[in-house]
């Protein structure tokens, strides 16, 4: 059996990594909703309604695993804006899949079994994968799964509309997700902020750059290849 080149993997992948993460924006710890045109929605995607409740319950899975550390203090605190950075990540992964489902993508079983054996090796095991994650994005061991499948199909969407780490790729890439982001018409709950289509991201009012166009600068000086910060 030929036997695939993984230096040829590596572009895609790490492009993938970097934008898993670089979509993870801060905002304070999510409360519930009242008296908004979807009570008790953190937003609605295409649709579908994002609980409050769903978001709560992925930001109490992450500080309990956070406060099992010896560095819980310092955990915590790096990630002071976990709500938010879990609310973008919930609105992103619908994003993610209807982009996916329009090019034609699926992550595959065994594709995430080997992309998930791939990040246990080049981080020492099950645990030193589980303590990255945790550290670096706020991602309880239950999340885990997410964040594989995430990197497997923005993996495959890359390659598939043939992105190459160059500006005229991130603005492909860029057009690409803001206007399938346009036709989930997302509402975003106003307390939270709103949902800016072009950025692909909440926004709160502060004078942020686009995390697609972030990816480019990353790649600049990318060093080797690791999970996203």
């Amino acid at each position: 059996m030929h036997r695939r080149d993984r230096r040829h993997d590596r572009p895609a992948r790490r492009t993938a990594l970097v934008l898993s993460a670089a979509l993870l924006a801060g905002a304070p710890l999510l409360t519930a909703c009242g008296g908004e045109a979807h009570p008790g929605a953190a937003a609605v995607v295409g649709g579908e309604r994002i609980d409050v409740s769903t978001l709560q319950a992925q930001v109490k899975a992450a500080r309990d695993a956070q406060s099992t550390s010896p560095q819980a203090a310092q955990l915590i605190a790096a990630t002071g804006d976990l709500g938010r950075q879990k609310l973008n990540g919930l609105i992103f992964d619908r994003i993610l899949g209807k982009v996916a489902a329009d090019a034609g993508v699926t992550a595959t079983r065994a594709e995430l079994q080997q992309t998930h054996a791939a990040f246990v090796r080049e981080n020492g095991g099950e645990e030193g994968l589980a303590a990255v994650l945790l550290q670096q994005q706020g991602v309880a061991p239950g999340q885990v799964d997410d964040v594989v499948r995430r990197n497997v199909l923005m993996t495959k969407v890359i390659e598939k509309l043939g992105v190459t780490e160059t500006p005229e790729g991130q603005k492909k890439l860029q057009d690409v997700f803001s206007e399938a982001s346009k036709a989930l018409d997302i509402d975003v709950n106003p307390r939270y902020g709103a949902w800016d289509d072009t950025k692909v991201q909440l926004d709160t009012g502060a004078d942020t750059t686009p995390w697609l166009l972030e990816v480019t600068r990353e790649q600049a000086a990318a060093g080797p290849e690791q999970l996203p910060g």
